[in-house]
């Protein structure tokens, strides 16, 4: 019985190996952050707020462009169920012959 407890204590699940590689990505990203973040707080002031308005004008773009996206998409879903609609439709109203 101990030697059972003790196999599946050396053998992780598919799901444990996956959530340990997890935790070392985390623990990877978490350094190269803190790495990050100490190289931007030696840096002047100025640099600084150069970048972050350079970020903002990204994020801001970004933003633009996912808007325009999320409408085009949108728009192209309304037009595609009113063709839907209008396929139905379309027969029963034709009196001008």
């Amino acid at each position: 019985m101990d030697h059972h407890h003790g196999a599946s204590a050396d053998e992780m699940s598919p799901l444990e190996q996956e959530v340990l590689d997890e935790y070392e990505r985390l623990a990877e990203n978490m350094k190269k952050l803190a790495s990050t973040l100490d190289t931007l707080s030696s840096a002047p002031p100025v640099e600084i707020l150069d970048g972050l308005r350079e970020l903002e004008r990204k994020t801001s773009l970004v933003f633009t462009l996912l808007k325009a996206s999320v409408y085009s998409i949108v728009l192209q879903q309304e037009i595609d169920w009113g063709d839907q609609a209008g396929a139905g439709e379309g027969d029963e109203g034709d009196y001008d012959e």
